[in-house]
């Protein structure tokens, strides 16, 4: 028995844009669903609010790509310059990339990778970066496919809420503070 393959009649053809402010809400479902994939839910606590702010305000921190099929938002691409202290020249980081199951193996994930890439040549970026799940093979197959190493002796260090506070707050009050 095969599966049948979608057919371009049964769904529109996907176009990627720059993210709108009116795309806000459905950025969130996307990153909703993709923390559901990623057994991570309990952690998102973003808002359409509160993305919108941090995209196109007065001074956004982050950028999305997303892909529309008709009138759906069906993917996205959220993605930051970073800075390369080695290369002397700055990156582009890709955050998250998530395609609605109905719309995988067309092709997708592949061209927002893509456009992010040329953007990153465009901008002068020395890097092009993005972490992967260490379970989630198809992603990692995908990647390497692409040219992409993946960095076996790297490890995300993150520091987050109270512990984020506590780093924040310096016990010994000898440091001379900033000016």
């Amino acid at each position: 028995m095969t599966t049948p393959t979608p057919t371009t009649t049964s769904m529109p053809t996907p176009t990627l844009r720059p993210a709108r402010p009116a795309d806000a809400a459905a950025i969130v479902g996307l990153i909703r669903e993709l923390a559901d994939f990623e057994q991570l839910s309990h952690l998102v606590a973003v808002t359409p609010e509160a993305l919108q702010t941090h995209l196109f305000g007065a001074r956004p921190a982050a950028e999305a790509v997303v892909a529309v099929a008709g009138d759906d938002v069906v993917a996205f691409a959220l993605f930051f310059q970073n800075f390369s202290t080695f290369l002397g020249r700055p990156g582009l980081y890709l955050e998250d990339l998530y395609v609605r199951p109905a719309h995988r193996g067309r092709g997708l994930g592949r061209a927002l990778l893509q456009h992010l890439a040329a953007l990153a040549v465009q901008r002068g970026c020395g890097r092009f970066e993005w972490s992967v799940l260490d379970w989630n093979e198809n992603a990692i197959r995908l990647y390497r496919s692409l040219g992409a190493t993946v960095m076996p002796d790297w490890r995300i260090c993150r520091v987050t809420g109270p512990a984020l506070q506590a780093l924040a707050t310096p016990a010994d009050e000898t440091l001379p503070p900033l000016r």
